[in-house]
Parts: structure tokens; C-alpha cells; sequence
């Protein structure tokens, strides 16, 4: 049960946590923050259950957490889940090496944040580096897993305990408790902007769900997920409360992307900072690693699925995924050069990648629901085999409860969609757009019927969307 604890604490707790203090305050005062983590806390807690629910009625699915979605509402709609969680975790790379070389360039000037062409060249050879190394088979070693979750654990745990005793100040903290004197707009409009940085912050909570199968028991799931996700939000409440009781929330707003430096600088000195800063750094670095090695998983497993073309998931001489790694590290420097030219600032990455995050988190959600009150999803084309909806028989109470978790995470998924901002729903829509191609190319060559009713409700919005998104970036009306 431990490890499955330290694994949602280790792939929750990354680089957002560093940059939560300026990203809270750019939107919320402190009685909006902490509303906004309660609403977090109960929604993310409940998705997390979906995919622990999921795991229990369906173990025989374990391409990830996208097969839910594609075992109950389609295939579509499981490809557009697993595409979208892809380029999320592209997006992400690009978001985790800005933070990376913005934070060295406190200390080092050829990496200013003035001088982004210097970062852009350094992000595109660290990716192409990291690249070179996974194909050959080079997998990060566990030494390096405990060496960067120390790293970013213990500067994270100097700071709660130096702001709480040294640098917190009550009278600071309700000096403009619910904002207004700043232009975060009303109570509501806070509330609505905390939530999608608050969705970052707790990506990986539902990796105790996905490794249930591996579990020794399925309640040491259910345990685990509890207590790694409270020991998690407690960490992310705590980070961003302290904050507010070192500056006010529009000197808070001001920092840069490294904000939780930032603080303790200003609450201890600069040896706070640079201690905060060498954590960020190796802990960037460790994730950027892993992460990008992950990044192939999606691309591999939709191949193996017969969703993309099969020479996608093929594996070279040392077992590594080539093609996967090739397509993601190309669409990565993509990216780079894209955000790039657009001055595509490390909170707008954020927010890209929570969206197309949120794809398989609010369909789950929905195949949950169908599950628990009419017992199926909607009919696969693959219906008697692994994709039907048999499994282990459920209690009356035990389908109760998962009713009420489907309902609470499906609410706050369609929550989440409403609070963010149009520009970021339009742009994952065009995102979304371009894998038709290869989804499309696939069914034509396997002979197989493209869409169901409902996909085709999912693509006519996809294609409606990426409309408008174009038009916006046309006219120069929609901008990253």
C-alpha cells in the first residue's frame, strides 16, 4: 500500500508545485484559493475513484486509462482520450523545460527570460539528446527516481517550515481576502480561474488506480489512493496559503514561473531561493526524462490496439518504442518552435495541457455513470471480447457508491470545461483535429465503420471548435 501511496506522491508532486504561488495569485485572492481547493479536492478525489471503480468492474483493460473510455463509449472517442492525453504530456514537456531554463536564467543571463531564442535552442537539443538515449534502450534507473524525488521534496519542505515560523504574517494574509483590490473580477470569476491550475497540480493522482492490477489487494488501492491524494492536496493547500502571508496577491501575481523561490527569498533571503531553485532544476530534469520516455506510451498502445497504424508501436533491436519516440519527440520540437514564435508564456502551456488532459478524465466519468444505471456503455464494434461489458458482479451498495463518485466527477468535469477559458477549449478542439487522419486512414485499411451516433456527435463539436479556432487565429481575435 506504501508504494502505491509514494507513487501518486511522486507522479503528482512535480514542477506545478513550484509555480502555484504566482498562478493562484494571478487569479484568486486567498478566500477564492481555498475554495477553489476545496472544489478541487472533492472533484480530483472522485475522478481519482472513477479509475479505482474502473479498475474493480473491468480488470481485464489495461492499456491505460484510456481503454475505459474506449471499451464504453467507442472507439473514437477512446482514440480522441488517448490523443489528447498525449499531447497533453507534449504540451507539458515543453511547459516543464521553460520552467527549467526561466529558472536558470535568474542565475545564468544567457537563459533570460528576455532571451527566448537561447531557451528554444536549448529545449530542442535536451529533447533531441533525451531522444537519442531512449531509443537506445536507456531507461532512468531507479537511483535517479528516489535522487529527484528528494530533490523536490526537501527544498518543498524547507519552505513550509521556514514561511510557517519565519515569514508568514497573518495581517498580510486577510489584508484583501477575497480580492478586491485586485482585477481577478468577482468571488465566482476566482474560483473559475483557480480551477484549472488546481487539475495541473493533481495530475497522477489516479496512477494507484492504474497500477491496481499489480496491487496486492484491491482495498490497499482504495487506501492508498485516500491517503496519497489528502498527503498531496495537503502539500498543495499548505504551498499556496503560506504564500499569500509572505506578499500580497498582486506582488505574488508579479513573480516569475519559479514563484516559490521567489518567496522564500523574499521571506529568508536569497540562499532560500537558489536552495528552492537547485530543487526545481533536478527535479525538472528527472521529469523531463520520464516523461518524455512516457510520452511514446499512448502512441504504442493505440498501435498495438489497431487504433493507428501497427509500424507505429514496433520496437527496435533494444526495445524501445523508435517510431512512438520518433513521432513524439518531432511533435515536441514542434512545439517548441510554435510557442516559441508566439512568446507562449509557461501558464498558458499549463492550461493547453490541462484541457486536452481532461479528455479521458470526464469520458470515464461518463462510462462510469452509464455502467452503474443502465449496467453497459454504448455498443463496441468489438462487442464479445475484451471490450464488452462483463466483468465481476458488483453489490447493490458498492454500485450506490460508485453512482455517486460517477456523478461528483462527471459534475466537476463539465465544471471544469465551463470555468476555463474559451481560447484553450477552441485550441484543444484544432489539437484534437489532425488525428482523424491517421484514426480515419486506419478504419479505411481494417475495413471497420468509422463512427458510432454518438462519435459522430463528438466529431461534429471537434470540427465545429477547430472552425472557430482557426477563424480566431486568422483574424488574430484567438492567441497562445
Amino acid at each position: 500500500m506504501w508504494t502505491l501511496v509514494s507513487l501518486i506522491i511522486g507522479s503528482t508532486v512535480g514542477a506545478g508545485i513550484f509555480a502555484l504561488p504566482q498562478q493562484a495569485a494571478s487569479v484568486a485572492g486567498p478566500g477564492a484559493m481555498l475554495i477553489g481547493w476545496g472544489i478541487a479536492g472533492v472533484g480530483m478525489l472522485s475522478i481519482a475513484f472513477v479509475f479505482h471503480a474502473l479498475a474493480i468492474r473491468k480488470p481485464n483493460l489495461d492499456s491505460g486509462v484510456y481503454s475505459y473510455v474506449r471499451a464504453g463509449l467507442g472507439d473514437f472517442v477512446g482514440f480522441a482520450s488517448a490523443w489528447g492525453y498525449w499531447l497533453g504530456s507534449v504540451i507539458a514537456q515543453v511547459g516543464y523545460a521553460t520552467l527549467f531554463f526561466s529558472t536558470l536564467g535568474h542565475y545564468i543571463p544567457l537563459f533570460d527570460p528576455e532571451n527566448q531564442l537561447a531557451s528554444a535552442i536549448a529545449v530542442s537539443v535536451l529533447t533531441w539528446v533525451i531522444f537519442f538515449m531512449l531509443t537506445r534502450g536507456i531507461r532512468q534507473a531507479a537511483a535517479m527516481n528516489v535522487v529527484t524525488t528528494v530533490a523536490k521534496l526537501l527544498p518543498i519542505f524547507a519552505f513550509l517550515i521556514l514561511v510557517a515560523f519565519v515569514g508568514f504574517s497573518w495581517d498580510k494574509f486577510t489584508f484583501d481576502m477575497w480580492g478586491s483590490h485586485g482585477e481577478t473580477g468577482s468571488l465566482l470569476d476566482q474560483v473559475k480561474g483557480m480551477m484549472l491550475f488546481t487539475v495541473w497540480a493533481f495530475i497522477g493522482v489516479e496512477g494507484a488506480s492504474v497500477y491496481s492490477k499489480q496491487a496486492r489487494t484491491r482495498k490497499d488501492v482504495g487506501r492508498a489512493t485516500m491517503i496519497g491524494f489528502i498527503a498531496v492536496l495537503a502539500l498543495l493547500v499548505s504551498v499556496t496559503t503560506l504564500s499569500y502571508g509572505v506578499l500580497t496577491q498582486q506582488q505574488l501575481a508579479a513573480l516569475g514561473d519559479n514563484s516559490l523561490a521567489a518567496v522564500l527569498e523574499a521571506a529568508v533571503g536569497p540562499w532560500g531561493g537558489l536552495l528552492v531553485s537547485l530543487g526545481l532544476c533536478v527535479s525538472v530534469l528527472g521529469a523531463y526524462v520520464s516523461w518524455q520516455m512516457l510520452c511514446a506510451e499512448p502512441i504504442s498502445l493505440m498501435a498495438i490496439d489497431g487504433l493507428l497504424p501497427a509500424r507505429f508501436g514496433k520496437f527496435n533491436k533494444a526495445g524501445a518504442p523508435f517510431s512512438a519516440q520518433l513521432i513524439s519527440t518531432t511533435v515536441i520540437q514542434i512545439c517548441v518552435i510554435i510557442f516559441f514564435l508566439n512568446e507562449t508564456t509557461y501558464t498558458s502551456m499549463v492550461q493547453l495541457a490541462t484541457m486536452m488532459y481532461m479528455l479521458p478524465y470526464v469520458f470515464s466519468s461518463l462510462y462510469l455513470l452509464l455502467l452503474t444505471t443502465r449496467g453497459k456503455g454504448i455498443t463496441h464494434p468489438h462487442a464479445g471480447t475484451r471490450f464488452d461489458d462483463s466483468g465481476p458482479s458488483v453489490t447493490g451498495r458498492e454500485n450506490r457508491r460508485h453512482l455517486m463518485i460517477a456523478v461528483i466527477a462527471f459534475i466537476y468535469s463539465l465544471w471544469l470545461f465551463y470555468a476555463a477559458d474559451i481560447t484553450y477549449l477552441l485550441f484543444g478542439t484544432l489539437l484534437v483535429l489532425p488525428g482523424l487522419v491517421p484514426y480515419i486512414w486506419q478504419r479505411v485499411k481494417t475495413g471497420e465503420k468509422w463512427f458510432n451516433t454518438f462519435e459522430w456527435v463528438i466529431v461534429a463539436a471537434v470540427i465545429i471548435g477547430a472552425g472557430f479556432a482557426v477563424y480566431g487565429l486568422s483574424t488574430g481575435a484567438l492567441s497562445l
